[in-house]
């Protein structure tokens, strides 16, 4: 079902896709390719918005920068000085975080609006960015599919394919607050990630892949998330053709559960330490799936450069339960 959610100053009209299916309703925005709502029961069977969002439209304009619910790219995450090489030429970026590229630039995916189509139990998104977009080469097709499946797993799917040698990164980066309220902290995190990414003051990654155990980054063994995280976690499965499990947020208040099945290597976690009016430091967490932070500079990090005649394939599902 789809209705208009908002106006943007131009006038492009931006719609709101609901998606309902066993004990899930979930709103998608065309602005963004945001996951505007997330409504899942708890224990006690009492339903609750258990992602961030904004009442409306202007929300979402007026306050970008937390990237609440967006589909991110043309690169999830950061680029290092805002420049990559790519077969012998140096590429540069729009600077949007400090030297340094964040999230595909200043307007990425997250501020444009997709065209949409329903498909079964869901909705594809899909826009096409141009050669020279926020400096990334080739032109680019993309799709994204936000469907539910049986159980009312939140299923999302990217494809994209280039005329030009490129790379990309995509992920969603939805907040979550599986109270509906409050801070996200006391919430226990299980994380199959023997290592992560140490990275330098400027959030860029050092190049090393650092063991976990006995550190704060170990959560290999379900326990309270805590504050002060912005890393990326090199997943113990690597790339996969098809997602598998490789984390479950759980809030014993409520009783609810995500769990995050993905095809990608590294997810970061992201405890909101830094977010605005209206909401509060740690009102929610990320688990943004994606490939790591400044590949594109990093050879010995997995591949994220796209070529002409190859698909680009991601998926994740953000299943709900309780317990």
């Amino acid at each position: 079902m789809s209705e208009l959610f908002g106006t943007l100053s131009d006038g492009t009209e931006v719609h709101r896709w609901t998606l309902e299916r066993a004990a899930t309703r979930v709103e998608v925005l065309t602005y963004g390719g945001i996951v505007r709502s997330v409504q899942v029961p708890d224990r006690e069977g009492r339903t609750a918005n258990v992602v961030l969002g904004f009442p409306d439209l202007g929300g979402y304009v007026t306050h970008p920068e937390p990237y609440l619910g967006a589909l991110v790219g043309r690169y999830a995450n950061r680029i290092a000085h805002a420049r990559f090489p790519l077969d012998g030429a140096v590429y540069a970026l729009e600077p949007n975080n400090g030297p340094n590229s964040l999230h595909g630039g200043r307007a990425g995916f997250d501020k444009r609006v997709w065209a949409a189509e329903p498909v079964e139990h869901g909705v594809r998104l899909s826009r096409v960015s141009p050669h020279g977009e926020e400096g990334f080469p080739g032109r680019l097709d993309v799709t994204a599919t936000y469907a539910l499946d049986a159980s009312g797993a939140l299923r999302i799917a990217y494809e994209a394919v280039t005329d030009t040698p490129t790379v990309i990164n995509l992920t969603n980066h939805s907040y979550f607050n599986l109270a509906g309220a409050g801070h996200a902290g006391g919430y226990e995190l299980r994380l199959a990630a023997s290592r992560y990414t140490p990275v330098d003051a400027d959030l860029i990654p050092t190049g090393a892949l650092e063991d976990v155990t006995g550190s704060r980054f170990d959560f290999r063994t379900s326990r309270k998330v805590g504050s002060g995280y912005d890393h990326n976690f090199a997943l113990d499965k690597g790339v996969t053709a098809t997602p598998e499990e490789v984390a479950e947020l759980h809030d014993p208040a409520s009783g609810r559960t995500l769990t995050v099945a993905t095809t990608e290597p590294g997810l970061q976690l992201y405890t909101a330490d830094h977010l605005g009016e209206p909401f509060a430091p740690g009102d929610g967490i990320a688990l943004e799936t994606q490939h790591f932070p400044d590949s594109p500079n990093r050879p010995e990090f997995p591949s994220t450069v796209l070529r002409p005649g190859e698909v680009f394939r991601s998926e994740t599902v953000y299943g709900f339960g309780v317990r």
